[in-house]
């Protein structure tokens, strides 16, 4: 059954101390580490290496790079304590999800296999957890494409809502598998790099729109769905579309990228030229696409910067410090620009929603919302001093174990902006 589900979490908000976390190397970060004690093999591309360095002209924060390194693994620490758990048996792991509307879904199992496959060298569970987090994924099919995620799943682990999927997760699975190759070779267990290439041709299948080669909301959003027409815009993943066309050799890939990148140009021309921010939503893809002009998926501000569309900066940006794209770096900046003068550079201004003019709906705090301008401002060769506040404000707010969808932002937005990210 087609279902329309709410993908946004609910924002509780709440004070918790760091948690700690067990079977992370105590080592110096960088240095290859031995194998586990569960014979995982040590990563191609260790947590700390900085192998693959960012485009010319992108900021660091300011400090020794091992401290800085150290501060996202105090993240990571305390984000693996709150939300990695074996709680159904079988040999799972799971990312734990309990301020979304359901203990466990597609993204939040997404992101824990990118942040996993990136830790590796900090963690010597990585690839035991990471494997254990492909048992789960390949355990839960969606019911329309057996080879994408089923989008939601209850207390028990069993798919719920119609066992369809949600297009954010499958991008990072498909991801997360890439990045597994890389680090640990297709040889073991799973043959990862053949899980992901089966896995992104069903995204191409199932959940790319053909005729404008736009992300589709799910494979529950196929032709003749009223919701055909429409994409979100967290999941325009530009440096993902990259990866899979360097796994696949498939063309459709550039041309899946260069219609996000043109879509994202246009809507800030369009819709934000002072600010930048994209909407959660976005109509009218067969046509002239723009904002949702009220409720189509999830609330009344479908067509502003919302929750969905707060993990914008963090996406655009990344593709801009590791492509070197002017594109992307175009948008990035933009953002960065905007955000910076509307705080006056201090990210404890930063709100929970803005329409695209900029004006706030709403006067909350979270880190989904405030993390993600730590990577645009890796952009701008003028912003040293107000990526130095961010940071400092990402490595010094506690993990919230109540809230995984800021945490899980938040640990993200860290790896990048520490340098520790890279594209396979």
């Amino acid at each position: 059954m087609e279902t329309q589900r709410s993908r946004r979490p609910a924002r509780r908000r709440a004070v918790a101390a760091l948690a700690a976390a067990t079977g992370l190397v105590a080592t110096a970060l960088g240095a290859v580490p031995t194998a586990s004690a569960a014979g995982a093999a040590a990563p191609a591309v260790p947590f700390g290496s900085h192998r693959f360095p960012y485009a010319d002209g992108t900021l660091r924060p300011t400090g020794g790079q091992s401290a800085v390194d150290q501060q996202v693994v105090a993240t990571y620490q305390a984000w693996k304590s709150a939300f990695v758990k074996q709680n159904c048996g079988n040999g799972w792991y799971q990312v734990l999800s309990p301020d979304a509307d359901h203990p466990y879904v597609a993204e939040g199992q997404g992101y824990g296999m990118v942040v996993t496959a990136l830790m590796a060298g900090a963690d010597a569970d990585a690839k035991k957890i990471f494997d254990g987090l492909v048992k789960y994924t390949l355990a839960h099919p969606s019911a329309n494409n057996s080879a994408l995620l089923a989008a939601e799943q209850d207390s028990s682990c069993k798919s719920v809502d119609g066992s369809d999927s949600a297009t954010d997760g499958d991008l990072d699975v498909a991801y997360g598998l890439l990045l597994a190759d890389r680090q640990w070779g297709s040889s073991g267990t799973y043959d990862y790099k053949a899980l992901a290439v089966k896995h992104i041709n069903a995204i191409k299948k199932s959940e790319v729109n053909s005729s404008t080669q736009l992300m589709l909301l799910g494979d529950w959003s196929g032709s003749g769905e009223s919701h055909h027409w429409i994409t979100r815009s967290s999941d325009w993943m530009i440096d993902h579309f990259r990866a899979f066309r360097s796994a696949t050799g498939d063309a459709a890939w550039d041309a899946v990228r260069t219609a996000h990148q043109s879509l994202i140009t246009s809507q800030q021309s369009k819709y934000a030229s002072s600010t930048g921010l994209l909407a959660d939503f976005v109509v009218n893809t067969n046509s002239t696409p723009k904002p949702a002009p009220g409720k189509v998926l999830e609330s009344a501000n479908d067509g502003d910067y919302g929750w969905n569309a707060c993990r914008d900066p963090w996406r655009i940006a990344t593709d801009a410090v590791t492509s070197g794209d002017p594109a992307s770096l175009a948008a990035a900046r933009k953002l960065n620009g905007w955000i910076k003068a509307k705080t006056g550079g201090d990210p404890n201004k930063i709100g929970t929603g803005y329409h695209l003019n900029g004006s706030a709906f709403d006067s909350g705090k979270d880190m989904a919302f405030t993390a993600p301008f730590a990577v645009t401002a890796l952009t701008d060769p003028g912003s040293q001093g107000w990526l130095d506040a961010l940071w400092r404000k990402l490595a010094t707010t506690p993990v919230d174990p109540k809230l995984y969808y800021g945490a899980s932002v938040q640990l993200q937005s860290m790896i990048v902006a520490s340098g520790n990210y890279w594209v396979p």
